[in-house]
């Protein structure tokens, strides 16, 4: 849930460091630091909050050195401090570390090397691995790494300096990303992309318990025993202008305006422009396989759980599939049933959630298929399922996930289509016709984006709000649960997504004057339902804002109603998700909110 960033080369790493960091700011942090080898020593400077704060003490006391390595901390074992922030040395200060991820038997190693005379500092357990390390060295930094990982429990990204090998850095992980590339200047690491960008495009990912060790002229790997091994190089096309907010104030914002360009590259890696049909090899299922599944088990986290309860009415509506969706968290340790090759889809953003990887490790293990949804070519959840399906939002960089929840519903409706034709539920005539109409809702985002000005005014005109709630029903309901968290992530407001049918089952009873109520009344068949609970709550005092699909008709149920350009009702979430995150976005903007970093959060959810 931090940022690592590492390098060494011929050129003063300082301005790399800070550089990395900064992109990678996005991920959450609450302290900063770097570690320097001059070639002589070990330099260690690090500070509490913001990333100006560290670059601010650099410049009082600015360290020179080709090698170095940076972190910014998101705190999880002791408060977020000086002390507690990264890196972190041993006692004797023959090497410096900086960790992503969780140890999980930090107590036990503490004690242990307590007992047999290490002093400590902090109260993480990051710098419990600094001191195991420092115990086991004996001159040959790599037999220490891999001696350390043999007693280590848990997940981990590490990037570590040693006093006696000045120009190298050693980098090795385990349930924690880890990327690493060559440029033309030198040897460069990351927890993420990003962070790379400006100085190669060809990165390897590091898996399970792999060490990278780079120097100035080069990377070498070696497996979980020190032994050499080859790795492949992947080339990143990703725009490194996209990674930057342009002319836009925030990257949420960017990105929300990106939604469009993001669903068109994604439709085009799914359908074939030629025949205007979805394309045979790209999806997981043959026609056997297709017609012989039974249940289909969807996990996920946050947003992309949101994204898999639309999914779920996807397939079981177009493919008639019976489908489950379970939270990443819930599911791992539960005692779900399951047939034998019963598939399982991931979803991730990132590819690194913590949770969703266990699940999907524990599918592995009980010979399910998985099939991942995700947007991070050779992600640890990309690189172990059994078929990946990409997303092509391009870099998210805000912690709120937008581009890349409207590109994994794209995904999995697509999906459906493949499965409903295979299984028979639809002729390919009834897919095309879906197809030519979801071609259709790139342009109609843009003309819902050209109506942010109204959803900025009654953002500001609401900008008070203590708690909203939000009431829909069917796929509506699914997208209510997400411009609930949305309102939550960015403008911290109490907010809760309910099924509209359930209101007289207890909710009504929050419902007072003045209250504000989000209504999604995009299905068509239910509209007359959706009128009965919004009177409900409106003679109860409510100020209700209804989210239309092209319908209208709502006018006397609501104080104001948005209606979004017409669609077939199976595509509305497409629509109606883009007004919801404007919604969250300008109302955290009125309230002064953090936007791209909320308080308390981290993009990449990597521990537990």
């Amino acid at each position: 849930m931090c940022g690592i960033v590492g390098y060494t080369g011929s050129q003063d790493c300082m301005p790399i460091l800070l550089r990395g960091l900064g992109s990678l700011a996005y991920r959450g942090y609450d302290s900063a630091g770097v570690a320097i080898s001059d070639g002589r020593e070990i330099a260690v400077v690090k500070e509490r909050g913001k990333l100006k704060n560290l670059e601010d003490t650099l410049a009082q006391r600015p360290l020179v050195g080709t090698a170095g390595i940076g972190h910014t901390r998101w705190a999880t074992h002791g408060e977020p401090n000086a002390v507690n922030a990264h890196p972190h040395v041993d006692q004797n200060r023959k090497l410096a570390l900086v960790h992503n991820g969780i140890i999980e038997n930090y107590r036990p190693l503490k004690e242990r090397l307590m007992q047999e005379g290490c002093a400590f500092v902090s109260e993480t357990d990051t710098e419990v691995v600094a001191q195991l390390i420092g115990s086991l060295y004996q001159g040959d930094p790599k037999q220490a790494i891999v001696e350390a990982m043999r007693q280590i429990k848990g997940s981990f990204a590490l990037a570590i300096l040693f006093r006696d090998d000045p120009g190298t850095v050693y980098c090795v992980c385990d349930g924690s990303p880890m990327v690493v590339g060559s440029g033309r200047t030198g040897s460069f690491a990351a927890s993420d992309i990003p962070a790379l960008l400006p100085y190669t495009r060809k990165v390897t990912f590091l898996e399970k318990r792999q060490m990278a060790i780079l120097r100035p002229d080069g990377i070498s790997f070696y497996d979980r025993d020190g032994n050499p091994i080859t790795k492949t190089v992947t080339r990143v096309e990703w725009d490194v202008e996209a990674a930057k907010k342009g002319n836009f104030e925030h990257f949420m914002l960017k990105e929300i305006h990106e939604q469009p360009n993001a669903l068109i590259n994604t439709i085009r890696q799914y359908v074939s422009e030629r025949t205007g049909f979805l394309r045979e090899s790209i999806f997981p299922w043959s026609t056997e396989e297709a017609g012989k599944l039974k249940r289909i088990r969807i996990v996920s986290c946050g947003s992309a759980y949101h994204a898999g309860l639309l999914g779920k009415k996807f397939f079981e509506h177009l493919a008639k599939l019976p489908t489950e969706v379970e939270v990443a968290s819930e599911y791992r340790y539960s005692d779900a049933l399951f047939e034998p090759g019963e598939p399982m889809m991931l979803i991730s953003q990132s590819g690194e959630t913590a949770d969703t990887i266990a699940a999907m490790r524990m599918a592995k293990e009980r010979g399910q298929q998985t099939v991942a949804v995700c947007n991070v070519i050779g992600s640890t959840i990309a690189r172990e399922c059994d078929r990946t399906l990409f997303t092509y939002a391009g870099p998210e960089i805000a912690v709120a996930a937008t581009k890349s929840y409207v590109t994994q519903v794209a995904v999995l409706y697509l999906t459906a289509l493949d499965l409903a034709y295979r299984r028979g539920c639809m002729t390919e005539q009834a897919v095309r016709d879906c197809l030519e109409a979801l071609h259709t809702v790139p342009e109609k985002m843009r003309r819902v984006l050209e109506r942010q000005e109204q959803v900025q005014a009654y953002a500001n005109r609401h900008v008070t709000a203590r708690k909203m709630f939000f009431i829909g029903r069917g796929l509506d309901h699914a997208l209510c649960l997400e411009g609930a968290l949305k309102l939550k992530e960015i403008a911290y407001i109490h907010t809760d997504a309910y099924a509209a049918g359930e209101l007289k089952h207890g909710t009504i009873a929050l419902i007072e004057d003045g209250s504000l109520v989000v209504s999604v009344a995009t299905q068509r068949d239910l509209l007359p339902k959706m009128a009965s609970n919004m009177e409900e709550v409106r003679v109860r005092g409510a100020d209700i804002l209804a989210v239309t699909n092209g319908t209208g008709g709502l006018g006397e149920h609501c104080s104001e109603q948005w209606d979004f350009p017409t669609v077939p009702d199976m595509l509305a979430p497409f629509l109606a998700i883009v007004p919801l995150q404007l919604l969250a976005y300008y109302m955290g903007v009125a309230r002064g909110c953090s936007i791209d970093q909320p308080r308390n959060l981290a993009k990449s959810v990597t521990v537990e």
